[in-house]
C-alpha cells in the first residue's frame, strides 16, 4: 500500500504570485518579492558569505525542479538552479486572503480559508481594552507589555528587562492575523506552565473574532542575553470543514504529523506529532521514511527558513538552511519504498531580502519523488491535498483536481 510524505518548507516561495501587489510589507508592495530566487542571486553576487560562500547550492531539490518551478512561477531565471529536472515539477498558486501560516497550510490540505482573517491595527496600543483585561485577568497582573506590532527578537530586546522585573506578558502581533505572548520559563519570572495555560485560555475570545492563532513564545535568559526556547506552541482555530488529514484518517490510515502540524491544525485527522528543532524534525522524518506503516500519511513542517532568517532578514542564515535541507533530503530519497510519494512545497513567502519583516505574497514550488518525471505547470494549493489522497487511494473532498495521472 502506497505511503506519502507532504513537506512543507515553510516561507519557501518561488515569486509570481498574481495578487502580490495587494499585500504589503511597511506600506511597500509585495509584487516582484520571490525568496528563493533573490537569495540565489545574492549568493551568485557574493552577497551571502556569512557562514558559507559561493552561488546557491541546491542540486537535489533542482534536480527534482526547483529552479524550473522557479522559472515557471515567476519568469525569471534563479543563478545556480537550471539543472534538467528528473522529478514531477510545477508552481501553486494559492487563492486564501492571507499569506499566513494557517492560510497556506489549510489551503495545502484542500480546504481555502472560507473568511477574512481579523488582523490588528499598526498602532500602539494595538490592541482593544477587552483583550487587555481578558489577558491581565487569565495572567493575574494588572498589565501587559508590548501591545504594539513588532519582531519577535526585537520585542524581547525592548521589553525583556521590564518583563522580568514586573513579571507582565510581552504581548505583539504582526500583519499576520496572530497575538503572540512572550514569557520568561523560569516559574519565578512567570513560568511556561503558567504562560500555555494563559494562552489557551484566551484562545477561544480571538478565535471567536477570527484571529487566526494565539502563539505562546517562551524565552529564557537574562538581559542582552534573552533567546526562545523550543516550547513555542501554536493555539489556532480548528478548520471548520474536513480537510487532507481528515480524509486519510477517516479512510483508516495512520496521520503522523512533523513539527507544528499538530498545531496548525488542532489536532484533527492527526495521529500522533514529533516536534523539536528543524535538525531533530529531520531526524524524525528519516525515521518515518524507514518506519512509517503502509498507508500512512507523514505531514511534516520545516519552520526555521521562516522563524530564524525570513522574519529577521537574514540572507546567509536562509541561504545555509537551505543548502542544508537540500543535502538532508539528498540522504532520505535512497530509502524511499517503492510506491512512496515524496511532495516538497510551501506554504507562502518570506523573501529575506525584502522590505519590513513579514511574509510576502509568492508562489510556491511542488516538487515530487515517487511519481515519475515532468511538469504540471501552474496548479492550485488546494491540488496538492487532491493529489496526494489520489495517490493514497483516498476519496478527496473540496475544490481541488489531481495532478497526478495514471501510469505516473
Amino acid at each position: 500500500m502506497s505511503r506519502a510524505f507532504l513537506v512543507v518548507m515553510d516561507s519557501v516561495g518561488i515569486g509570481g504570485a498574481p495578487d502580490a501587489d495587494a499585500f504589503f510589507n511597511d506600506g511597500v508592495p509585495d509584487s516582484g518579492a520571490n525568496t528563493v530566487g533573490h537569495i540565489a542571486r545574492a549568493c551568485a553576487e557574493g552577497q551571502a558569505e556569512d557562514g558559507r560562500s559561493g552561488p546557491l547550492r541546491m542540486p537535489v531539490l533542482d534536480r527534482l525542479g526547483l529552479g524550473a518551478a522557479l522559472e515557471l512561477a515567476s519568469g525569471a531565471a534563479a543563478p545556480g538552479l537550471d539543472a534538467t529536472p528528473d522529478g514531477l515539477w510545477g508552481a501553486a498558486t494559492e487563492v486564501s486572503r492571507g499569506k499566513d501560516t494557517p492560510s497556506g497550510h489549510w489551503e495545502l490540505a484542500g480546504l481555502p480559508v472560507p473568511w477574512d482573517w481579523h488582523t490588528f491595527p499598526v498602532a500602539t496600543p494595538a490592541f482593544t481594552e477587552d483583550i487587555r483585561a481578558r489577558v491581565c485577568e487569565l495572567a493575574g497582573t494588572e498589565g501587559i507589555l508590548g501591545d504594539c506590532h513588532g519582531s519577535g527578537t526585537v520585542m524581547l530586546d525592548r521589553f525583556g528587562a521590564e518583563h522580568v522585573r514586573t513579571g507582565w506578558p510581552i504581548c505583539y502581533t504582526s500583519a499576520d492575523s496572530v497575538f503572540q505572548i512572550a514569557a520568561h520559563e523560569d516559574p519565578e519570572i512567570f513560568g511556561l506552565d503558567r504562560l500555555l495555560a494563559l494562552c489557551e485560555g484566551l484562545a477561544p475570545m480571538l478565535h471567536a473574532r477570527r484571529v487566526g492563532r494565539v502563539i505562546a513564545r517562551p524565552f529564557i535568559g537574562a538581559p542582552g542575553d534573552f533567546r526562545r526556547t523550543g516550547n513555542r506552541r501554536d493555539y489556532a482555530i480548528r478548520p471548520p470543514e474536513p480537510v487532507l488529514t481528515n480524509w486519510v484518517q477517516d479512510a483508516g490510515r495512520p496521520v503522523i504529523g512533523v513539527g507544528k502540524i499538530g498545531d496548525i491544525f488542532s489536532m484533527e485527522g492527526i495521529d500522533r506529532v514529533e516536534k523539536g528543532d528543524d535538525a531533530t524534525l529531520m531526524t524524525h522524518l528519516g525515521d518515518l521514511v524507514d518506519t512509517a506503516p503502509d498507508g500512512a500519511l507523514v505531514f511534516a513542517n520545516f519552520v526555521e527558513f521562516d522563524s530564524l532568517w525570513g522574519h529577521r532578514r537574514d540572507v546567509s542564515g536562509y541561504a545555509r538552511a537551505l543548502e542544508w535541507f537540500d543535502a538532508e533530503i539528498g540522504r532520505l530519497l535512497p530509502r524511499l519504498r517503492d510506491g512512496d510519494l515524496l511532495c516538497l512545497t510551501a506554504d507562502h513567502g518570506n523573501d529575506p531580502t525584502w522590505h519590513g519583516t513579514d511574509h510576502t505574497r509568492e508562489r510556491v514550488p511542488v516538487l515530487i519523488a515517487g511519481r515519475g518525471a515532468g511538469t504540471i505547470g501552474q496548479v492550485a494549493f488546494a491540488d496538492v491535498a487532491a493529489s496526494v489522497a489520489a495517490h493514497l487511494g483516498v476519496p478527496a473532498q473540496g475544490p481541488g483536481r489531481s495532478f497526478l495521472q495514471d501510469g505516473d
